[in-house]
């Protein structure tokens, strides 16, 4: 029986200095927070949106920047292909109309899932601008969609799976008679 290869290649401490570097240039970016709503896709993003806004908070004078979450699952494009459990929660405490908007994931790989959350996103107002924060950039895109903040590049292959958490960031490697048959679904 052939066993997975799993390889941290970001620790819990990296995790965090990432995300504060995230953080620092949203608001360098966007000249404070004035305006500025913070969206995390559910499920990975949502703790990333709240370590975010907890981050600008603490070297911004104790502003809170309004965080909320939002379910793409019903606006996938490969709904047949995958079983929709609505159980993530969409909430946005705030009207996003006029505002700038940071949509935020926790893993970004072939993009349809960031274009499943633009569809979502506009359901509820209309941004005066989207940005996308994104803790790993994969690769392997399959639409023109590139994210403003990353907080660490990893190249991977298709067949390998990535898990990130406040614990820290691992690539899941299959073998390779595995990896040969394996059809890698976002």
């Amino acid at each position: 029986m052939a066993v997975d290869h799993r390889a941290e290649v970001l620790a819990a401490t990296d995790v965090g200095r990432a995300l504060t570097r995230v953080a620092h240039e949203i608001v360098e970016r966007n000249s404070g927070v004035a305006g500025l709503v913070l969206v995390g896709m559910q499920r990975g993003g949502v703790w990333i949106a709240e370590e975010i806004a907890r981050c600008i908070s603490r070297f911004e004078g104790q502003v809170e920047v309004p965080v909320g979450s939002i379910d793409v699952s019903m606006y996938r494009d490969d709904i047949a292909l995958r079983p929709v459990v609505p159980a993530a929660v969409t909430d946005i405490p705030v009207d996003i109309t006029g505002n700038t908007v940071v949509l935020v994931d926790d893993v970004l790989y072939t993009g349809r899932t960031v274009r499943a959350a633009l569809d979502a996103l506009l359901d509820h107002g209309r941004p005066r601008a989207v940005q996308l924060a994104v803790l790993v950039d994969r690769g392997h895109r399959e639409l023109p969609i590139r994210p403003d903040f990353v907080g660490k590049n990893i190249p991977t292959h298709l067949s390998d799976e990535v898990d990130a958490s406040m614990t820290g960031v691992y690539v899941i490697s299959a073998p390779i008679e595995q990896a040969a048959g394996k059809k890698a679904v976002s």
